[in-house]
């Protein structure tokens, strides 16, 4: 029979399918010899990037009106930079930092997050939400309250995000940077108040249980920069206690220079044992000066000027193939986001996006997009069903579109490994 062939490097094939569609006419018999044209609508892997850029845009908000609490580019820089972003990504994480989205108690910004989210939704992405605990950025209306009573709130406003948000969004960081948050003492605050008197565990608990109970079919994820063995160490004590974990979150903001694949291939696998889908959640590269390697906490490191360089963006470039390609060979990632499109707004202030400050791409995103949308992705081909009606799609999982004679049909083909599927083509 005829196959829609996307060939594939050999590191990958655990991302591919080869799936046998029947297609089937008006009366329900296979139709034979029919030509059907086959092409990629999307990926079963999530290609993501923040979405900050984009919340007041899906507001209608003006560069002068825009409450940009969350960081990012200006409303009307984002609209220029959202056929950037849909040319690449299928996943996108939105920004519910506490102090941000309620510096008032009682009064959260939920329809303004829900437009955005919204926004992604209308372009096909899958959305998550960041993050739901988290003592950094934690409002200050909490520190006049008492243990108990902070418990409360948090686990108020889990059950409130959750639930609002359900259907639209069902993908959340639970709980983020649980590692330090016992011994967090860069700024006073609630969280970590009550989780030294509460413990490390049981606030991951009160993350997961009250995220499950309010969207029994979200997905939640414990998220951490802390890669070290204490990390581990959590998952395992979560684990045994019977905490619902659906992925683990790793970040990798690499200011610092990039890890190369050998430690980034140890860090995949050392968080995969478990079993759990990993999820490469913050992941930077800059194209400009290098963050020095004294510093131990990226948020120290405040500079005047922090530009793009020539130098720095053919470096960049070299190296997100290099970190894509590893990431996605490795059988224990479902994910990798990309942590901002553009330079403006920048966490840190780092030249650390696929595009300048100016709008223009840098040479990583022309890079990035050769993979995404090219060496791992089907464009529309032409193939004629054999005698029983019958093509094979051979291609990166994901979605496929299927179409004949004016009709069209889409086929899930996000599972790898061997499928069958029927469509009605008239």
């Amino acid at each position: 029979m005829d196959t829609a062939r996307h060939h594939v490097d050999g590191r990958f094939t655990h991302r591919t399918t080869t799936t046998t569609v029947t297609v089937v006419g008006a009366a329900g018999a296979p139709v034979a010899g029919r030509e059907v044209i086959v092409g990629q609508k999307s990926h079963a892997f999530g290609f993501g990037n923040i979405g900050f850029d984009f919340v007041g845009c899906a507001n209608g908000e003006t560069d002068a009106d825009a409450a940009n609490i969350f960081g990012g580019a200006k409303p009307s820089h984002a609209a220029a930079l959202e056929p950037l972003w849909s040319g690449l990504y299928n996943h996108v994480t939105l920004p519910f930092y506490w102090r941000g989205f309620e510096p008032e108690e009682g009064r959260p910004d939920t329809s303004r997050l829900m437009a955005a989210a919204r926004y992604f939704a209308e372009r096909g992405a899958t959305i998550k939400g960041h993050p739901l605990v988290w003592h950094t950025l934690a409002p200050q209306w909490l520190m006049d309250k008492s243990d108990a009573d902070v418990e409360a709130a948090i686990r108020a406003r889990i059950r409130r995000e959750v639930t609002a948000f359900a259907g639209v969004i069902d993908l959340w960081d639970a709980i983020n940077e649980a590692v330090i948050l016992p011994v967090f003492a860069a700024e006073e605050n609630a969280v970590t108040q009550l989780a030294r008197s509460k413990g490390q565990l049981e606030m991951v608990r009160m993350a997961f249980e009250e995220g499950h109970a309010a969207n029994p079919a979200g997905r939640f994820v414990l998220n951490d920069f802390d890669l070290s063995a204490a990390y581990e160490h959590l998952i395992e004590r979560c684990l045994d206690s019977g905490i619902a974990i659906d992925a683990i979150g790793v970040q990798t903001h690499m200011h610092q220079g990039y890890r190369g694949e050998d430690a980034i291939t140890s860090i995949l696998d050392r968080f995969g044992r478990f079993g759990l889908p990993v999820q490469m959640t913050e992941t930077t590269l800059l194209s400009g000066p290098l963050m020095p390697p004294h510093i131990v906490d990226l948020n120290d490191y405040q500079v005047e000027s922090w530009p793009s360089t020539p130098e720095g963006e053919e470096r960049q470039a070299e190296q997100i193939v290099s970190h894509y390609r590893n990431v996605f060979a490795h059988p224990a990632t479902e994910s990798l986001t990309y942590w901002g499109l553009a330079d403006e707004g920048a966490w840190l202030g780092a030249p650390s996006g696929l595009v300048r400050v100016d709008g223009t791409p840098k040479l990583a995103y022309f890079a990035l997009r050769d993979l995404i949308k090219g060496e791992w992705w089907m464009e529309p081909t032409t193939v004629v069903t054999d005698h029983a009606g019958r093509l094979v799609i051979d291609g990166v999982a994901g979605t496929y579109g299927v179409s004949a004679g004016g009709t069209s049909a889409t086929i899930d083909a996000t599972s790898p490994g061997v499928g069958e599927a029927t469509v009605l083509l008239g």
